[in-house]
Formats: structure tokens, sequence, C-alpha cells
């Protein structure tokens, strides 16, 4: 369990304080808004309204004794940035702020963020790997260049066993795990037969998984 401040309660701050508190964390709360500090209260450790870029009600919060500060204002940039840079000189230890753009991003990280979200783009390019493909029903993103797919068995796979199929040596990726039916098994084993019902986790970096896919 971690402490976390989440400062901007709007849509996107609202769904991750509903997910933090079905996570078991213990969340501050924060937002200039009365209505929507009142409707996240009960889903939170604590919520307080008040005005993130004045430095005083910062200080005032305790900012050394969260393990992580979100800083989620998504419709006022200044603020954010003002708000990143704050939490910086009062000794945030972990800053994550949200950009909506890609030059918002290099000014939140040069003024104080330790990683930014952006929840547009992240979501844009999930929505496009997921529907332009068939078979690719969901996928994380690691880093710049690896991923996790969720993966329908390719036709051809059908009745082969993953040793049969060698993909760590032809495509240079692995499979992680196997789902049946909603059960997943990660005790993947050269012998498993794989299925039409099946679907698979597979690891490698996107080049690597978009040519054994066909993506």
């Amino acid at each position: 369990m971690k402490t976390i401040l989440l400062i901007g309660l709007g849509r996107f701050g609202r769904h991750i304080a509903l997910q933090l508190n079905q996570m078991g964390h213990q969340v501050m709360a924060v937002d200039h808004i009365e209505e929507r500090v009142n409707d996240i209260l009960p889903f939170v450790t604590n919520a307080q309204i008040g005005d993130s870029t004045n430095e005083d009600f910062l200080r005032s919060l305790g900012i050394r004794n969260y393990d992580v500060c979100i800083v989620a204002i998504g419709d006022n940039f200044q603020s954010s940035l003002e708000t990143t840079s704050l939490l910086e000189t009062l000794g945030a230890k972990m800053i994550v702020s949200r950009a909506a753009r890609d030059v918002h991003a290099k000014f939140l990280l040069r003024n104080g963020a330790d990683e930014v979200v952006y929840p547009e783009k992240q979501l844009a390019r999930w929505a496009a790997i997921r529907y332009s493909s068939d078979h690719i029903l969901d996928y994380i993103e690691l880093d710049e260049d690896h991923a996790i797919f969720e993966v329908s068995v390719p036709r051809d796979w059908v009745g082969k066993s993953i040793g049969q199929l060698d993909v760590r040596k032809k495509y240079n990726i692995n499979i992680m795990a196997v789902k049946n039916h909603g059960r997943m098994n990660v005790s993947v084993t050269p012998d498993i037969m794989l299925t039409k019902d099946q679907t698979m986790l597979v690891l490698g970096e996107y080049r690597c998984l978009q040519k054994c896919f066909h993506i």
C-alpha cells in the first residue's frame, strides 16, 4: 500500500482515484472545485479544496510524506507546470504529471516531473493497434520498442506445440502465457499444444511482433 497525493479531479483524475481506491492505496485528493472534491470524497482517504499553485497550500499537505504525487490537471497546462515545479521544490519523492501534447511532456520533465503520462496519445496508439488487426486483443506498452500483446492463435499454429513453433528462435519473441476461456496458464512449456480457442501473451520488440503476426 502506498500513500498518494492526487491533484486534479477531472475525468482522468477521478478514474485514477477510483482505481487507486480499488487497489487499497491511501489517497489524498485535491482540486480547486468543491463539487469535484465532494464527489470523490467517499472513494479516497481524504480530500481537500485548494489551489495547487499556492506554495503555502501545498506545503500544508506535507508533500514529503507521500510516496507518489500525481498531477492529473488536464484543463490548464500553466497550473500543471507550476504545480509540478512546486512539488519538486517541496521535496516530493516521485512526481508523475499528465501531458496533453509532446511539448507539454518536455516542459514537465524539465520542471520537476519524474515521469509523464500522456493518456490521449497512449489510448490512441492502443486503439490503432487493437482495432486495425483482427487477432490483436490487447497490448501493454513497456517502452518505445517493447510490448506485450494478447493475440489469438494464428491458424497455422493450431495443433502445434510451442516447442515445434520455436518462435523465440524464429522471431525473437517469447510466449509468456496461454489463456484458455479466461484462465491464464503462465507455466509455459514446450509441449503445450495450441488450439483455436486459446489466446497467448507474447513479449518482444514491436518490429518482431509486427513481423510475426503480420501487423
